[in-house]
């Protein structure tokens, strides 16, 4: 039958979309209800369409001060897990010294080891130290538990770099500083924009690490938390779809120089 050919040819495109479309539902009902009115505390059940949460998304107290706060923890923490990362993954791929391989095993524990136990860790070690608990101590355990998924991913980028590239550029009496510059570092830009890009939502998204460590500090994930105790307002499905949208657009911003990129070369 016609129509049998057609769904076996086309059946994991077909299997493709739907399992797409199920890890955007979520998103799609988070959209929806960023424009809901409701009655109650609790927006879960649609009542009629309203666009003030839209027009007053810092009405609600203190959540604007929450986000603001994750934004900038999430762009600290990147940028040291990023600068961080990015060496050892150097150091880990091109020079060979003594515990190179119980490192290269380390680095891997954080990703593996549930997050409670992480935070828990980082609380006892910032309680001996008697650090106060705070924007510092999440910022520190932030690049503590994101470096590894940095390592990880500029490490498979660098892995795959041709050394012969940047010896040809030693050949052209390029120095040790230019060759990074110009060779090693363009060609190992998609791994380190991967790692951080990976760490900014890790960091921004994590609750239980920044719970243990927060002390009376609030992030955003701890304020959406609390909210949902209380009741849940409708700005913070305006924020979820903000950053959605966000996200999206960079997605499609990268692929489009991507694109242009290819058609040049």
């Amino acid at each position: 039958m016609p129509f049998v050919r057609w769904l076996r040819r086309n059946l994991v495109v077909i299997a493709g979309l739907v399992t797409l479309g199920y890890l955007l539902l979520p998103n799609v009902i988070v959209t929806v209800f960023s424009f809901n009115k409701p009655k109650g505390r609790f927006n879960y059940e649609w009542q009629e369409f309203s666009l003030d949460a839209w027009t007053n998304p810092c009405g609600v107290a203190d959540m604007c001060g929450s986000l603001s706060l994750s934004l900038q923890i999430a762009l600290w923490a990147t940028i040291g897990a990023t600068v961080l990362g990015t060496m050892i993954a150097f150091a880990l791929v091109r020079y060979r010294f003594r515990a190179r391989g119980a490192v290269n095993s380390l680095i891997f524990l954080p990703m593996a080891m549930p997050e409670v136990v992480m935070a828990a860790s980082l609380l006892t070690l910032f309680l001996n130290l008697g650090a106060q608990l705070g924007f510092w101590t999440i910022l520190i355990a932030h690049i503590m538990f994101c470096l590894s998924f940095v390592v990880t991913a500029v490490k498979a980028r660098v892995m795959s770099m041709d050394p012969r590239l940047e010896q040809a550029a030693q050949d052209l009496y390029a120095g040790p500083v230019q060759t990074f510059v110009r060779v090693t570092l363009p060609i190992a830009a998609p791994g380190i924009a991967a790692g951080a890009l990976l760490a900014f939502a890790l960091s921004f998204d994590d609750f239980i690490i920044t719970n243990f460590n927060a002390g009376s500090t609030v992030t955003f994930p701890m304020f959406v938390w609390g909210s949902a105790q209380r009741g849940t307002p409708v700005q913070i499905n305006v924020i979820g779809t903000a950053m959605f949208i966000v996200a999206v657009l960079l997605v499609l911003a990268a692929m489009l120089v991507g694109k242009r990129k290819n058609k040049a070369v």
